[in-house]
């Protein structure tokens, strides 16, 4: 998977993402948020946070080559393993729990964020592993 977002955009997602958390909260005590338009404001934060992990996910990284795009395929592997494991969880917990009303809406974002925190860690572990392969030679 290629990166289409110029280096500046992984800054942006993760100010888009804080937005996202903070907003609902400020909104609140500025008294905007009322019971009438909470689900609105909950599916803004939702948009938001998916749309600052997208533009994570597809900006290039400072130093960009070809191992960043493996380590970007690796993570996308992952995140679909762990989202997949976190919903089966969360669909055996409400069986257990014999809860029949609630549904999951919020798959794809839970997809996104385990999707970034992997190719965070993956471009880190690289980072590691080629400085202590320059220091073994």
């Amino acid at each position: 998977m290629r990166a289409l977002l110029p280096v500046y955009c992984r800054l942006l997602g993760y100010f888009v993402i804080a937005l996202a958390l903070f907003l609902p909260f400020l909104m609140l005590m500025l008294g905007k948020m009322t019971d009438s338009n909470l689900l609105f404001y909950k599916e803004c934060s939702k948009l938001l946070m998916m749309l600052g992990a997208l533009m994570i996910l597809f900006a290039y990284t400072k130093n960009e080559n070809k191992e960043t795009e493996q380590v970007r395929n690796t993570a996308t592997r992952n995140a679909m393993f762990l989202t997949v494991l976190f919903i089966f969880g969360g669909m055996l917990y409400r069986l257990a729990k014999g809860d029949i009303m609630s549904v999951d809406t919020s798959s794809f974002l839970i997809f996104l964020i385990l999707n970034v925190l992997c190719l965070e860690f993956g471009i880190k572990k690289a980072a590691v592993d080629r400085l202590f392969k320059r220091d073994r030679r």
